[in-house]
């Protein structure tokens, strides 16, 4: 790898952080007059169009399957959704909004559309927009084709190391 691909990928990891924070802030912010929180939004999010186990909503979100159980757990206590029973595997139920869940997505939706459109003009446009996650999607699907392959393999003549990689 030479020093310009490992400098943009490091550009890349950090931009992706400083991303995943502003959208944490701005998601914070349009979920908290609907009762939400940011978190609770994307789970209830990723189960809008059609009911899904624990275990697909954690890979669907790139994150833990013990983090989305805590918060579908907290869903179902708090009436925003329900487990249903799940032909495909008896003991990963199903998760799926309630009306009151749906409702509460809905409260979100008016400044969702307008942050959607202040970034798309920001961008340039809708069609610069979609570009944006159009890029994003490849980089992901990239990123996983990489880690499925194994890890990289360690220099000639390298030791272990000891302290934990950069991010990037």
């Amino acid at each position: 790898m030479s020093r310009e691909q490992q400098d943009a990928l490091s550009r890349t990891a950090l931009g992706v952080f400083r991303l995943n924070g502003q959208f944490l802030a701005v998601s914070e912010r349009l979920a908290e007059p609907a009762g939400l929180t940011a978190a609770w939004w994307q789970v209830l999010g990723a189960v809008l169009r059609e009911p899904l186990p624990v275990a697909g909503i954690a890979r669907a979100m790139g994150i833990t399957r013990q983090s989305v159980q805590r918060i579908a757990d907290l869903l179902v206590t708090r009436g925003l959704a329900v487990y249903e029973p799940n032909p495909a595997h008896r003991r990963a139920k199903l998760l799926t909004p309630t009306a009151e869940g749906r409702a509460a997505i809905g409260r979100i939706d008016p400044g969702h559309a307008e942050l959607a459109g202040r970034l798309a003009a920001e961008l340039g446009g809708p069609a610069a927009l979609a570009e944006t996650a159009r890029v994003l999607d490849r980089l992901s699907a990239a990123l996983e084709a990489v880690e499925a392959s194994g890890p990289p393999a360690p220099p000639a003549g390298a030791e272990p190391s000891s302290g934990a990689p950069s991010p990037g």
